[in-house]
């Protein structure tokens, strides 16, 4: 197991990670952050290197304080051999097993390991699956009319309370620590009603992707949310990054509106894996594929 912080190696790395898109998407996109600021403060593991078989993204130690926080204690997870990957896992510091945790993957095998060594360890694990949609870079921004009263403006941590509140898998001092760090780390756009207050907003996490898009209920049906992903694409395409998203499976909604704006769903889908030391204890937003 090696920890890459050499600012060619990472560079090298994510040139790598290009090659086998849609399947890296998640580490790319950690890899990338971390070579541009590292905001999050994640580093990057392998099995090996150059030639590397396995690579693994975690937080660094002084991130996590809680070990309960599994906001805050995200992984990602490519591999080009099934059994380098399961060994990567198990090697001695790679993984806090007495924390909560969860690995975001594109491969079907990642699920599969985690079970199988999390067994072994007494650990509980529960598998969440996703549609993962992609904007080619042909798209452009819809058409929207705003009040004169709106502008367009970046979220800011006086924003925090009200997006905490309105995330349904928020609402408690893990979420609203993860939604600040969002905010003060990662681009992010949203549309300001004349008091200056968030109506519209969406941002990118971590991993590189857009996440949290949300429209207060009395303000939808105009398509802000879709102009606000559109324009936020633009801002990280330029930094080189990849436009995708996580959609859940029965969110239909959502599903025909990117598609409807041009995204592209993929036939990889999205693993999330919670990891709990705690028996029958996951959150909310995860929906068990049992």
């Amino acid at each position: 197991m090696l920890i890459l912080s050499c600012s060619s190696k990472l560079q090298l790395l994510e040139g790598v990670l290009r090659q086998s898109l849609p399947e890296t998407l998640p580490v790319l996109g950690a890899v990338m952050n971390i070579s541009r600021g590292n905001p999050a403060g994640h580093e990057v593991l392998v099995d090996s290197w150059p030639n590397f078989k396995a690579v693994l993204t975690r937080p660094r130690k002084e991130v996590v304080t809680d070990d309960s926080d599994f906001y805050a204690n995200m992984y990602s997870a490519f591999y080009r051999d099934l059994g380098a990957y399961r060994a990567l896992l198990s090697s001695p510091g790679a993984i806090n097993w007495a924390q909560t945790f969860r690995i975001h993957g594109l491969q079907d095998s990642v699920c599969e390991a985690s079970r199988d060594i999390a067994k072994a360890k007494g650990f509980q694990v529960y598998p969440s699956t996703y549609l993962v949609y992609l904007l080619p870079s042909s798209s452009t921004v819809p058409d929207v009319r705003l009040d004169p009263a709106m502008r367009l403006s970046n979220l800011d941590v006086s924003h925090v309370n009200l997006l905490n509140e309105t995330w349904p898998y928020g609402g408690n001092e893990q979420s609203r620590r993860y939604i600040a760090m969002l905010i003060r780390g990662f681009p992010s756009t949203c549309f300001l009603d004349a008091t200056g207050c968030p109506i519209s907003w969406t941002i990118t996490d971590p991993f590189g992707a857009l996440t949290h898009g949300y429209t207060l209920p009395e303000h939808r049906g105009r398509g802000y949310v879709s102009a606000l992903s559109f324009i936020l694409a633009q801002q990280i395409r330029t930094q080189g990054y990849p436009v995708y998203g996580s959609v859940a499976l029965d969110n239909h909604r959502m599903q025909r509106l990117l598609q409807f704006h041009g995204f592209q769903c993929r036939t990889k889908l999205c693993r999330i894996i919670f990891h709990s030391p705690v028996p029958g204890k996951f959150p909310a937003w995860v929906l068990p594929d049992f």
